[in-house]
């Protein structure tokens, strides 16, 4: 009786946090870095009505925020916000659409919330940390991985001899593994590009964004197939779409805010 009580417990553990891989994007980290970023890029205006709206507190303070309130009662309606899933045989626009929403249609449902002027201060807020957090998820490359495999979760893969998946390794491992850098370092060294080139790049709508995230995101699966033996060749040569991601994350997020509070 106490082996077969043991084994459904672990089958119930790993069922409960195999229902939550798929809505981390980055880790604490990269999320941090992202906001980070936008920071460097806030209008004065935006700065300041920010500011009101978290009592002072910046958008790193809540860059991570919705990773927890997801798992949680109360907001346990967001878990698909995360990610966008998109089958090999689909296109951007024409993936089966999650009836729950996806984080195209939540970056774009806040945007419109906050921008509506109808919003009290504490919905403000609410619809504000989610905001920092999901333009971060669009980045990231695995939040547009297939359905079938759960957004890589499914996609067995080992990390320097660790058997582990493909959305696990493109959370924080690889970019851990890319530079052990403090989240204001990877700003730093990330964030240096010239105004006309960053307002180049924060062209576009949400829609583009993500469709851009998920044609980096079929080069990840073209380039990592099931068993694959992730080690430092393969780190080297995804750092620079980790960067990337991160910093179009943040000067795109910075674009938004401002939009919303010109």
């Amino acid at each position: 009786m106490t082996s077969k009580l043991t084994i459904r417990l672990l089958c119930l553990s790993a069922a409960v946090i195999f229902s939550t891989t798929n809505l981390f994007a980055w880790g604490q980290k990269g999320h941090d870095t992202t906001c980070s970023v936008a920071e460097r890029h806030l209008t004065k205006k935006a700065k300041k009505k920010i500011a009101e709206i978290f009592d002072g507190k910046s958008i790193v303070y809540w860059a991570n925020w919705m990773d927890n309130a997801s798992n949680q009662d109360e907001y346990r309606y967001t878990k698909t916000w995360h990610y966008k899933n998109i089958d090999p045989d689909e296109t951007y626009e024409t993936a089966l659409e999650n009836e729950n929403g996806d984080v195209q249609k939540a970056i774009e449902a806040q945007i419109a919330a906050l921008k509506s002027g109808t919003l009290n201060k504490e919905a403000s807020e609410i619809a504000l940390r989610m905001l920092v957090h999901l333009v971060g998820d669009l980045h990231c490359p695995m939040h547009m991985g297939h359905r079938s495999d759960s957004g890589g979760n499914r996609h067995q893969v080992q990390f320097f001899n660790e058997g582990t998946n493909l959305h696990s390794v493109w959370d924080s491992r690889m970019l851990e593994r890319a530079h052990n850098w403090t989240y204001t370092e990877w700003t730093n060294q990330i964030d240096r590009a010239d105004k006309k080139t960053v307002k180049e790049l924060q062209k576009g709508t949400v829609a583009d964004w993500g469709k851009q995230t998920y044609e980096e995101t079929k080069k990840v699966y073209e380039n990592t197939p099931i068993g694959t033996k992730i080690s430092y060749n393969e780190v080297a040569y995804w750092t620079p779409l980790i960067e990337q991601q991160l910093f179009l994350g943040g000067i795109r997020l910075a674009a938004v805010l401002n939009d919303i509070f010109k």
